[in-house]
């Protein structure tokens, strides 16, 4: 049996004040967070303030949800590995191994399969990286490391991996685990009020 929820209208770009920061991870344990599935137990830990997923792993979600936010994260991954931030649970932005390499929607800071980040600011793997995000409504900005990459562009759509599709609705911080190993220090998150 399938059902389906219509995506909401895609209103033009709007003003909002933002409220004050919420740290989603308080550096000290998994309070505040639950894993997608009970495989792999255990595969997220924490130790001396640093989040990290130890593949092979799950996705790892966050109690709390958001409708319009920004998000402060940084991140570290070795050579080679893979994961994403899922905003509201249903917009992947990329995070992967790709400094250097040609731009593309499925490359670092992109928004997975829909949005090609306008430059390059990738930092070689095992160095930390920042992303600061805002999502107002389907708007994504995107900053990488300080450069933006993405500027206030429409996601057309739920990307692959999405908790559901109900657009409409608020949403949590879908941390991807499955993929590699991902190390992340802050996450920070100041709703739209």
């Amino acid at each position: 049996k399938w059902t389906g929820v219509r995506a909401p209208a895609r209103a033009p770009s709007r003003q909002v004040s933002w409220g004050s920061p919420v740290q989603l991870f308080n550096g000290r344990d998994l309070n505040g967070w639950r894993p997608r599935t009970d495989r792999h137990p255990g595969c997220w830990s924490v130790a001396d303030g640093i989040l990290t997923a130890t593949p092979p792993c799950v996705d790892l979600i966050s109690e709390a949800t958001f409708q319009d936010a920004r998000l402060r994260v940084e991140f570290r991954y070795p050579q080679g590995s893979n994961s994403g931030l899922y905003l509201r649970g249903r917009y992947e932005v990329q995070i992967q191994d790709d400094a250097g390499k040609a731009l593309s929607a499925l490359r670092m800071g992109g928004v997975y399969g829909f949005l090609t980040p306008y430059v390059d600011a990738a930092k070689p793997a095992g160095e930390w990286q920042t992303f600061d995000i805002a999502l107002v409504g389907p708007r994504v900005t995107v900053v990488l490391n300080g450069t933006t990459i993405i500027d206030n562009e429409v996601i057309p759509g739920i990307t692959g991996g999405a908790l559901d599709s109900n657009e409409g609705a608020p949403g949590p911080l879908m941390l991807q685990g499955d993929h590699g190993k991902i190390e992340f220090r802050k996450i920070e998150l100041i709703p739209a009020v």
